[in-house]
Order: structure tokens, then sequence, then C-alpha cells
């Protein structure tokens, strides 16, 4: 990697900041559900396990970007009960210039349960997100590169057309939020964009929506990247496309926020410039050492560990390539 003194530039992140409530029901829902009473549904799990995690795509991104070595300010709005997420961020050195509280709300909170199935019911709050347009990207300074990633319907539109009017490149990655918007929206977004940043269901979505094919995105952007878990992913840019394959984790534990970390390591790549081969396989590996541990925010790595990953995964050349 590329030290922190190569650059001089920041990545600003306009997301969602949120916590994670996930309860584990040590049954099936399948045994609790009656079919032939689905219209008159009143059930109750018990869940002896329960955590709450940090999360949200902005949060997740820039606790990435910062075990990177860059500076990734999250743009987002918060509640009044942030105080100790924010606790959290300062303590390991992630910026929160650019988090804004709205003191009438709580911070977007999902609540998860997960049965042994590994069947999921969630509900979502977004609270203070929906006021993510209160945020405006002039806000900050000395900012290279950005990324829309979900948040407020309001707060993704507005702040896209701020980028692309400030002259500053960044990804659109609808992520969650792909189901607000339809194909005119869509159009602008891309129209606006540099990059764009799916994963393979999220693109089939949006080519339902649209009909595009890859051709037609990269016609207009620099460069389409789609993430296919396991399988790795691929970049399309005008030139073709590069496969770029999985890194392998030491265990699978909990996937929750491996695109955020694959986010991370393209901003990574895009701040200092790197290669598509290069960015891709960094990338690859920031989301296979997430998924080695539970909730979005509780991996760690240094320097050293990072390009010794990544020459054991893809080579001594990978690392070369990154200026470490």
């Amino acid at each position: 990697m590329a030290s922190p003194q190569a650059h001089a530039k920041a990545a600003l992140i306009c997301g969602s900041v949120a916590f994670d409530t996930i309860m584990v029901f040590s049954d099936r829902f399948k045994n609790h559900i009656l079919p032939e009473k689905i219209h008159m549904l009143n059930v109750s799990f018990l869940v002896p396990q329960l955590r709450r995690e940090r999360g949200g795509c902005a949060g997740n991104i820039a606790y990435g970007l910062r075990l990177l070595g860059d500076r990734g300010y999250a743009m987002a709005t918060v509640g009044h009960d942030f105080g100790p997420y924010r606790e959290w961020m300062e303590k390991n050195g992630v910026p929160t210039d650019h988090i804004k509280v709205v003191e009438t709300e709580h911070t977007a909170q999902a609540f998860i349960t997960t049965d042994l199935d590994d069947n999921q019911i969630t509900a979502f709050h977004p609270g203070a997100m929906q006021s993510s347009h209160l945020n405006r990207v002039s806000d900050a300074r000395d900012v290279g590169i950005g990324i829309v990633a979900p948040d407020g319907r309001d707060g993704m539109i507005q702040h896209a057309e701020q980028f692309a009017r400030a002259g500053i490149p960044f990804i659109f990655d609808p992520g969650q939020g792909l189901p607000m918007f339809g194909r005119e929206e869509l159009d602008k977004f891309v129209g606006e964009a540099t990059w764009v940043a799916v994963n393979d269901y999220e693109w089939q979505m949006v080519q339902q929506k649209t009909g595009w094919g890859v051709r037609d995105v990269t016609a207009r952007v620099q460069a389409l990247i789609v993430t296919r878990g396991a399988n790795g992913s691929v970049i399309y840019t005008r030139d073709g496309e590069i496969e770029v394959p999985s890194a392998k984790p030491h265990a699978v534990v909990d996937p929750t926020g491996c695109g955020d970390a694959y986010r991370a390591g393209l901003l990574h790549g895009l701040l200092h410039g790197l290669d598509w081969e290069t960015t891709g396989r960094i990338a690859s590996l920031m989301g296979a050492i997430k998924i080695e541990t539970r909730g979005p925010q509780n991996h760690r790595f240094t320097r050293e560990e990072f390009d010794r990953r990544l020459a054991e995964n893809f080579g001594a050349a990978a690392t070369k390539r990154t200026g470490s």
C-alpha cells in the first residue's frame, strides 16, 4: 500500500451511519409460523444471543479507509443516541467532522433476528438518515474523491449533483437504496458519476429497471464494478473486463459489511492512482479480512500484515504495485 503521506486529498463518503442490533433465535422460524395463520401472524421469538454493532455504509467505509492509512470523511446525519458510536470513531482515528446530529431523531437502526437456517427478519428504522440532505458536499474541504452510498433518498440525489457540480469524481453505489430509484433517476446518477459499483444482484436489478447492458454503462463512466461474493468481482471498462479473483479468508464468520470493506479498497486504489488489477485485489482482500470477524468494524490489521496477505493471495508483484 502507498503510505498516507503519498497524497493530500481525502475521500468523502456520503452514506448511512447506523446501529445494527443482531439477535439469534436458536430454532427455525418455520417451526413457529403456521402457514394457514399467516394472515393473522402473531409470533414471539426468544433470542438469548444479542449484540449491537456499529454499522452503516459511510461508517464502515470510513473505518476501512482508516485501516488502509487514508483519510475518509463519513458524511451522514445521526440521532441524539450517537454518542457511543462517536467515541468509537474517535478512539479509532476515524474523522467525525462531517457527521451532523439531528437531536429530535434516533440514529438509523436495524433490528435483525436470524434463525438456525440463516433466515432473517429485519426491521429498519431510518431515523436521522432521512435528513441526510441537510449535509452538503461543499461543507468538506480537501476532497479528492467521493462516493454516494445508500442513504436517505433526497440526500443521495443531492450529493451526487453536488459532487458533479464541484467536479469531484465519485462512485455511485446504490446498494440497498436501489429500489427507491427508477430509470430516469438512475440515468441521472450514472450521467453524473465517474464509476458505478454494485453487487451481482443489484446489477441484475439495474438491468431490469433500465434495459442497460455493460456497454451502456461503460460508455458513460470510467468503470462498472460488479462484486460476486466468493466468486470475486469483475471490473468493466471501455477497454474490456478485468476478472478479480477472491482472496482467501482464514475463516468465514460474518459477511455483514464485506461490500463496504471492498469499497474502501476501491477508494484506496483510486486515491493513490493504482491500476485496476491492483485496486481490485486490494478491495478483494479487504472483503476477505472483514468476513473473518463478527460485525462490520471489528477487524484490524497492520500494514505489514496486509501486504503479506496480499502477496500470499496474489503474488509479490501485487504488493510491489501498491507502492509499499
